[in-house]
C-alpha cells in the first residue's frame, strides 16, 4: 500500500495517502456513478478474509490464523487509510471521491462497514473457532476457567517473569495522563484509596515482549492480559483495585518525509520513524464490558469521536493467533507442500538444480511462485551470479526483503569479491523503512553502489541484471517479477517472474538502471513497459485495438489479474471497450472500483477475485490482439500511486509455450468451474464455491499445488 511522498507541492498531502484525484465530471458518454468506492471497495476485501475464516471446509488453525490475517489487515487500513482521510478533512484539503461520495460519507461508512466486519470477526471467534479448536485439544481460556493449580503457577510466572517488566503509570494532577502507543494492548485500572476513599485511574502497558497466548499447559492457553489483571494488587500495594478494563488504539503510523537528495532523505526517515510513534488516534478498541466513565475518560483523552470506539467481546487484538495457529497440529492445517525446481532449471538425470546461466542460454524460464522453488531460481541465479568470476556486474532493484536475507548475503559477496554491484534500495517501503535503512548500510559497507531511485518516486519495479564476460562477448541475463526479493515471502505470495538472456530484456534493463542510478530518462523500451511514463498509455493503447480488432471481426478480449484496479482512465477504456463488444475479465484480489455488470455500460465485463492458502500477488495483462497474443506481466497494479508515483516495469512474455501457459492460468482464474468471489454492480462480492449439487468448485492454488507434485513425481521418475 505504500507510494512516494511528494515535496512542498500542493499535493504533499493527497501524495502521501495515495488519494483519487478531485472529482470530475464524467465524459459525456459515460456515466457519473460509474465508480465504486475505494476504501469500501478494500473493505468488502478484508470481508473476503473473515469468509475464510467462517469457512467451515478449511483446516481449523488455518481459519485461526484468517482471523488474524484480517485483523492485521485492518490495523494497517486504519493506521494509513483512515488515518490519511481523517487529516485530510481536518486540514480542509479533502476532496470528493471518484466514486462521488464527499470526505465524510467515506469515513461515515468506513466506520459504519469496520464496526459490522469486527463484530463478524469476534462472533467466527467466539461461536466458531474458539469452541471447535477446544474440541481438538487447544483451549484458549480465561483467568476464571483455570484450575487452582493452573492459577499457582501462572502466579509464580508473573511474580518472576511479568512483574518485574511492568510499569504502572498514574494519572493525576501530578501525573498527566500516559501516552499510549499505537497498537499496544493496555489495561485502565481504576484503584481506591482507603485513607482517602478517593479513586484513581492508572494504565498498564500489556508487554508486547511476551506471547500473547501464555502457555498453561500443553495446549492450553491464558492471555497475557487476564494474568496481569488477576493480579494488579503486586502493582498497586496499598490500594483496592476497583476494575480493570482492556482497550487498545490505532494511530497514524505513515510517514510524511520531504526528499532532498539521498543522504538527506535517509536521515529524514531515520527520524521520521522516531516520530511515527506520536501520530494521532484513528481507533480505539474497548472490551464491551467497559465502565462507562473510563471509556469517556479515554474518548476525551484521546480526543475522539463514539464512532471511532469498537466495543468488543474480549480478547481485543486477535493478531495473537498467529501464534495459535503454528502449533504443530498438521492435522489442523493446510497439507505441506514444498516447492519444486522448475523443469527447465532442472538437470533431468539426477534431478538436481542445472547451471542458471546455460539452462537461459537455451531458453527463457517462466516461474510460477510459490509453486516453483525461489530458492532454486531467482535466489539461485543472484548467488550463482555472486560466486561465478566470469560475472562483472550485478544490479538489482530491492523493495522488500526478509532479515536474514540470502539475496542481501549474495550482493555483498559479489561486492567483496569485486564485481560491480548496483543496488537499488527503496527505503520507502512502508513499514519496512527501518529495515531497509538497515540493508542499505550493511550493503555500502560491503562496497555496493546503494542508490534510493528517483526523486520522487517510489521504486517499486522487481528486477535484476547479471552482466556476464562469455566467449561470443558480454552477454546480460534478467530477471523481471511481479514479487519482492524475499525469499520467506516467496513460499507464501503466488508470483511470477521471466529468467532470460534475451538482449532486448538486457538491453530495456541496463537503460532502465542507469535512469535509476544516473540522469539519463529512456523511454524507447523494446520489451518493457515503465512507469510513470509508459504503462498506463501502453495499456490503454492496446485496449483500444482490441477495440479494433473487435470491430474489424477479429478475436480480441481483455484478461487482467492484479492487486487493484482503481485507475479511472483505465476504467474507462475498459468501460469503452465494453460498449463495443469485447468481452473482458478482471481479477482483482483487493480493491475494484469499476462496476461490472452494468447495462449499457459493462455487459462485457466479468470481475472475480481469487484468495485462499498463499496471497494472489501476480500481475497479468493479456490481450488477444487479433488471434496473435499479446501477454506482460510485471509489478504495477492499476492504481494511481503505481502508474504516477512509482518506477513499475512490465515485460512481455514472448516464448510461445509461456503465453499458452499464462493463458491457461488465466481460463482458469475465470472458469465459472473454479471457486471464486462474484462482484456485482452495485459492489457486493458473492462467493462462489459449490455447483448447484453442492459440490464444492475446483480450488485453483490446490489444483497448482498438484500439478507441482506430479511434475517432482516425473522428475523424479526420470532420474532413477
Amino acid at each position: 500500500m505504500s507510494e512516494h511522498l511528494q515535496t512542498r507541492t500542493a499535493e504533499t498531502t493527497d501524495e502521501t495517502y495515495d488519494v483519487e484525484p478531485a472529482y470530475e465530471p464524467p465524459p459525456e458518454d459515460l456515466p457519473d456513478d460509474r465508480f465504486l468506492d475505494r476504501e469500501l471497495s478494500w473493505l468488502a476485501f478484508n470481508e473476503r478474509v473473515i469468509e475464510l475464516a467462517d469457512d467451515p471446509d478449511l483446516p481449523l488453525l488455518e481459519r485461526a490464523r484468517f482471523l488474524a490475517i484480517f485483523a492485521s489487515n485492518l490495523d494497517e487500513f486504519f493506521m494509513v487509510r483512515v488515518a490519511g482521510l481523517k487529516r485530510r478533512i481536518a486540514a480542509g484539503v479533502a476532496v470528493r471521491a471518484a466514486s462521488g461520495l464527499r470526505p465524510r460519507e467515506v469515513l461515515d461508512n468506513i466506520w459504519r462497514e469496520s464496526h459490522r466486519l469486527m463484530r463478524r470477526q469476534a462472533d467466527i471467534f467466539h461461536d466458531q473457532v474458539q469452541p471447535a479448536l477446544g474440541d481438538e485439544g487447544i483451549e484458549l481460556l480465561r483467568w476464571k476457567e483455570l484450575t487452582e493449580p493452573e492459577h499457582k503457577a501462572m502466579a509464580t510466572l508473573f511474580a518472576e517473569r511479568i512483574f518485574p517488566v511492568l510499569t504502572p503509570l498514574a494519572v493525576d494532577p501530578a501525573h498527566p495522563f500516559p501516552y499510549i502507543s499505537g497498537l499496544s494492548l493496555n489495561l485502565a485500572v481504576i484503584v481506591r484509596n482507603p485513607d482517602t476513599d478517593t479513586e484513581h485511574f492508572a494504565r498498564v502497558k500489556v508487554p508486547p515482549n511476551f506471547p500473547r497466548w501464555l502457555r498453561v499447559e500443553e495446549q492450553r492457553f491464558v492471555p497475557l492480559e487476564d494474568v496481569i489483571a488477576a493480579h494488579l494488587e503486586m502493582l498497586f500495594p496499598g490500594m483496592e483495585v476497583v476494575g480493570h478494563h482492556t482497550f487498545r488504539v490505532t494511530r497514524n503510523e505513515d510517514l510524511e518525509v520531504e526528499e532532498d537528495d539521498a543522504e538527506n532523505l535517509l536521515q529524514a526517515l531515520e527520524k521520521e520513524l522516531l516520530r511515527r510513534r506520536f501520530g494521532p488516534p484513528t481507533r480505539l478498541e474497548v472490551q464491551e464490558d467497559i465502565d462507562p466513565h473510563v471509556l469517556d475518560l479515554l474518548i476525551t483523552e484521546l480526543d475522539m469521536v463514539d464512532a471511532e470506539v469498537f466495543r468488543l467481546a474480549g480478547p481485543l487484538d486477535l493478531r495473537g493467533l498467529h501464534d495459535v495457529a503454528d502449533l504443530d497440529r498438521a492435522e489442523l492445517k493446510y497439507d505441506s507442500f514444498v516447492p519444486v525446481t522448475h523443469p527447465d532449471l532442472t538437470e533431468v538425470e539426477t534431478a538436481s538444480p542445472a547451471d542458471i546461466f546455460a539452462a537461459l542460454r537455451k531458453q527463457d524460464v517462466l516461474l510460477h511462485h510459490p509453486y516453483d522453488s525461489f530458492a532454486t531460481s531467482v535466489q539461485r541465479f543472484v548467488e550463482q551470479a555472486a560466486a561465478d568470476p566470469h560475472v562483472l556486474a550485478i544490479k538489482q532493484t530491492l523493495y522488500r526483503t526478509s532479515g536474514d536475507s540470502p539475496i542481501i548475503d549474495a550482493l555483498v559477496d559479489a561486492a567483496e569479491a569485486g564485481k560491480q554491484v548496483l543496488v537499488l534500495v527503496e527505503i520507502k517501503a512502508r513499514f519496512d523503512e527501518q529495515a531497509n535503512i538497515r540493508w542499505a548500510r550493511k550493503l555500502e559497507q560491503a562496497g555496493c553502489h546503494v542508490v534510493y531511485g528517483l526523486l520522487g518516486l517510489k521504486t517499486h519495479s522487481k528486477a535484476c541484471l547479471v552482466i556476464r564476460d562469455e566467449p561470443e562477448g558480454m552477454r546480460r541475463y534478467s530477471h523481471i517479477g511481479t514479487g519482492n526479493y524475499n525469499p520467506k515471502t516467496a513460499r507464501l505470495y503466488e508470483d511470477l517472474g521471466l529468467l532470460t538472456a534475451d538482449p532486448g530484456v538486457g538491453d530495456d534493463l541496463l537503460r532502465l538502471f542507469n535512469d535509476l542510478s544516473g540522469f539519463s530518462r529512456a523511454n524507447d523500451f523494446q520489451r518493457l513497459m515503465v512507469a510513470p511514463s509508459g504503462i498506463r498509455n501502453g495499456l490503454i493503447e492496446r485496449i483500444e485495438t482490441e477495440v479494433a480488432h473487435h470491430r474489424a471481426g477479429r478475436p480480441a478480449g481483455v484478461r487482467f489479474k492484479m492487486n487493484s484496479l482503481v485507475d479511472e482512465q483505465i476504467i474507462d477504456a475498459l468501460y469503452r471497450a465494453s460498449q463495443t463488444g469485447v468481452p473482458i475479465d478482471l481479477s482483482t484480489r483487493g480493491i475494484c472500483a469499476l462496476r461490472p455488470g452494468v447495462p449499457g455500460l459493462s455487459d462485457n465485463i466479468r470481475v472475480r477475485s481469487s484468495l485462499g492458502r498463499f496471497l494472489e500477488h501476480s500481475r497479468i495483462f493479456a490481450f488477444d490482439n487479433g488471434d496473435s497474443p499479446e501477454v506482460w506481466i510485471g509489478s504495477a497494479d492499476l492504481m494511481h500511486r503505481n502508474l504516477d508515483r512509482r518506477v513499475e516495469v512490465l515485460v512481455r512474455v514472448c516464448d510461445p509455450r509461456h503465453v499458452d501457459q499464462l493463458g491457461a492460468l488465466l481460463h482458469t482464474v475465470f472458469d465459472e468451474g473454479t471457486s471464486s468471489w462474484h462482484l456485482t454492480s452495485d459492489g457486493a462480492w458473492n462467493g462462489t464455491h459449490r455447483d448447484a449439487d453442492g459440490t464444492r468448485l475446483i480450488d485453483l492454488q490446490q489444483m497448482l499445488i498438484a500439478d507441482a507434485r506430479r511434475r517432482r513425481a516425473e522428475v523424479k521418475r526420470r532420474a532413477s
